[in-house]
């Protein structure tokens, strides 16, 4: 293990619960504990555990600070109120994407950004430049951890945990959030995630995060819970066709072509890339991501060249593995428009080895309401 690699508070949970630990975004990270398709299978059939403290936490708080993060996302801070967060991509002037958010409306003032680990020093000096003189910012990434429960049990092993008395956890409604006391330890909960299974996220300081691990891991014993690593987390959000950064969007690619349309609101005051992107939608895409599953024996992995048909080059996988929970191996990509429909066939160049895959609807995976 590198030894330059930053620890989160809970690097010795992870060692003493036998984790094959990497690097990732600088951090050593949990990528399996007992493997993946066992993980991915606690998360989809019971309850999983992950340590997500890498994530960065910017708050921005004054008068102005809504208007600030609104100007910075593409989604519409003003259409949520208070104890509410939207999932939103952040672009640059060209429309591209920087990073994709969840952002926290905690009050009128006051704005939490959670953002990707890899991307944190950069989306930090871009919303710190665009405060300055209008409200005030802080990175709260070092103070901040964050544990993710996820799976159809994960309420259940919250509220076993010893949420306060007041707090009705399935109350709590899909991308709203609320600040309580979990096993005597302050944290707030939020109902999102990223696996395509219920459950919420939990924010909480960085020295009770082994407190809330254990307090949780103990609380899940009877549900079935298993921790999870990167490895699984990956598997998961694929299969539900969450993007991930680096991977499925970056700073080539811009939200309408990622199928992230639905965060960008064109119709709401300007906001940066705004221009670009209108641009963009009068244009017609040029391309589209799309999801595909293999019909020949062949696993289709990031950067594997899509084909068309005839054998010409036409796309790239983004993202692509073995779905433990459909049986078969998936993907997305990028391809031009006239191959993006349900059904047309594609070539996935597999190492030299030409691999037939054909687009399918997406997700792959919806859990059952």
């Amino acid at each position: 293990m590198n030894d330059s690699l930053r620890h989160t508070p809970l690097y010795a949970q992870h060692q003493a619960l036998g984790a094959r630990l990497v690097g990732f975004a600088g951090w050593a990270m949990p990528i399996q504990y007992a493997g993946i398709s066992s993980e991915h299978d606690a998360v989809r059939t019971r309850v999983g555990l992950f340590d997500v403290s890498h994530m960065g936490e910017l708050e921005l708080r004054g008068e102005h600070a809504a208007a600030v993060v609104n100007y910075l996302v593409t989604n519409d801070l003003d259409r949520i109120e208070p104890g509410q967060a939207m999932y939103t991509c952040c672009c640059n002037e060209g429309g591209t994407i920087l990073d994709d958010l969840i952002v926290y409306k905690r009050g009128p003032q006051d704005i939490l950004v959670v953002c990707n680990a890899s991307n944190r020093d950069k989306i930090a000096a871009h919303f710190l430049r665009a405060a300055q003189d209008h409200c005030d910012f802080r990175d709260a990434s070092d103070e901040t951890a964050l544990i993710a429960l996820q799976g159809p049990r994960a309420l259940e092993t919250l509220k076993a945990a010893g949420v306060a008395a007041d707090f009705d956890v399935q109350a709590l409604g899909a991308f709203r959030f609320r600040t309580t006391t979990i096993a005597g330890l302050a944290a707030t909960v939020a109902r999102t995630g990223y696996t395509g299974e219920d459950g919420v996220e939990l924010f909480c300081g960085w020295s009770d995060a082994p407190g809330l691990w254990q307090a949780l891991l103990e609380a899940g014993r009877g549900f079935g819970i298993a921790p999870a690593g990167l490895g699984a987390r990956d598997t998961l959000r694929l299969e539900a066709r969450l993007s991930l950064y680096g991977n499925d969007i970056d700073e080539t690619t811009n939200p309408l072509e990622a199928g992230l349309g639905w965060t960008v609101k064109l119709g709401k005051a300007d906001f940066v890339g705004k221009s670009a992107l209108l641009r963009a939608k009068e244009e017609g895409l040029a391309r589209k991501l799309v999801g595909f599953e293999m019909v020949g024996r062949g696993i289709g992995r990031h950067g594997y060249p899509l084909l068309s048909p005839e054998g010409s080059v036409i796309g790239v996988c983004t993202s692509g593995g073995p779905s433990p929970t459909l049986g078969k191996s998936i993907g997305l990509g990028y391809v031009p428009l006239p191959h993006s429909a349900e059904g047309s066939r594609l070539g996935v160049d597999c190492r030299g080895k030409v691999v037939e895959a054909v687009v399918v609807k997406t997700p792959f995976y919806k859990r059952a309401s």
